[in-house]
């Protein structure tokens, strides 16, 4: 007659205590590691307080904003920005960069594409755009709205750039992030049709948001 091999409770009990014991030694050692490192990347992040871009509008240039049909519009504006990082120790990568033109809430140019660029500590550049638009769709207000403008002396535009920053502490790169800026171009407007070229010097600072 064959042998049944039973263990008594008492036996198992003895062999299994020692697997629990392992993996709760090796969960408290994951479990601390992953607590200093996130305890190290908040630290680092306070020391080092890394502070949104700052743009500024420096030029924009209207050289076409007119309707080639009943609500169909064609514009050619030029616009300089100036970038400034405001950090001491934290770089500023800039990706996906895009640019357009609005007008009373609607877009009056196509989105321009814009090359991706590296900003050093408490660095400044130049970021120039051309926003195009042919046969763009406006609200059937617009010539209106521009009526009025005239009469005011003045043509007001939005300007709007957004993209994904990354930072930069060392040789570390963080993960990117969207931002949207937004700048008001006020142009100085006669009462001829919005065809001959435009051009104002800013000096207002654009509002970021990240």
């Amino acid at each position: 007659m064959s042998q049944l091999l039973i263990s008594s409770p008492k036996h198992c009990a003895k062999h299994g205590l020692n697997v629990p014991k392992n993996y709760k030694k090796l969960i408290y050692s994951l479990s601390t590691f992953i607590l200093f490192i996130l305890s190290l990347i908040i630290l680092i992040w306070l020391i080092l307080r890394p502070t949104k871009p700052q743009f500024y509008l420096k030029q924009a240039d209207i050289y076409q904003l007119n309707l080639s049909g009943p609500h169909l519009l064609n514009s050619s504006i030029q616009i300089t920005l100036v970038s400034k990082n405001p950090n001491k120790r934290v770089g500023v990568f800039y990706d996906q960069l895009q640019a357009y033109a609005s007008y009373k809430g609607q877009q009056i140019t196509l989105h321009a594409s814009l090359p991706p660029f590296y900003q050093g500590h408490e660095d400044s550049n130049f970021v120039t755009a051309s926003l195009l638009g042919d046969s763009v769709p406006v609200a059937p207000s617009f010539g209106y709205e521009v009526g009025r403008d005239q009469l005011s002396g003045k043509l007001v535009l939005g300007l709007k750039l957004n993209g994904r920053l990354r930072w930069k502490v060392g040789t570390w790169v963080s993960g990117r992030y969207h931002f949207n800026v937004d700048c008001v171009a006020i142009m100085p407007l006669g009462p001829n049709p919005v065809s001959a070229p435009m051009s104002s010097k800013q000096g207002a600072q654009c509002s970021t948001s990240v």
